[in-house]
């Protein structure tokens, strides 16, 4: 299977809804259920100034996304904060392994940050597996982060600390 990464284009938001109606995308992240088609269109044609947004996608179908979050606080500039997010079927085929790769390639050799950093829900083992085989390390539990299907879980906070300089 060929993934291909690119970035995100406004016209992607019907595939970036697809991706988070499904149960994993949306109980592993902090979106909802029901994700709005609308919502998605802005955030695609307007992204937040410093962000960086990327599909993932076999053939011409996106299948997986990413992102690179700024922080605003000027003292938090050497930090990014990522997302990801895989659809159900193409889970477990190396589509996040390649937006990873995309992901961390692209803040060390393109954007010079220090620290990349990233919430994950204790229970998800293979996302946390994941970001331990590109370097994250665990920073300590976020208690009752946040609540899914009415239930409160808790969260990792995990972070990658470059010490060398870039490539």
């Amino acid at each position: 299977m060929d993934i291909v990464i690119r970035r995100a284009e406004p016209g992607d938001y019907e595939a970036f809804a697809r991706i988070f109606e499904d149960e994993s995308a949306y109980s592993g992240t902090l979106q909802a259920p029901f994700p709005s088609r609308e919502t998605w269109r802005r955030r695609l044609a307007e992204p937040a100034e410093g962000d960086y947004l990327f599909a993932a996608c076999v053939g011409s179908e996106v299948v997986g996304n990413a992102g690179l979050h700024h922080n605003k606080q000027s003292r938090r500039a050497h930090a990014m904060h990522l997302g990801l997010s895989v659809r159900d079927d193409y889970q477990g085929k190396g589509v996040g392994t390649a937006l990873m790769k995309t992901l961390t390639e692209f803040a060390d050799g393109w954007l010079n940050v220090i620290r990349l950093e990233l919430t994950v829900y204790t229970d998800n083992a293979r996302a946390i597996a994941l970001y331990e085989r590109f370097g994250f390390v665990a920073e300590g539990v976020h208690k009752a982060y946040a609540l899914r299907a009415g239930r409160y879980v808790d969260a990792v906070f995990m972070a990658r600390v470059r010490t060398k300089p870039a490539p």
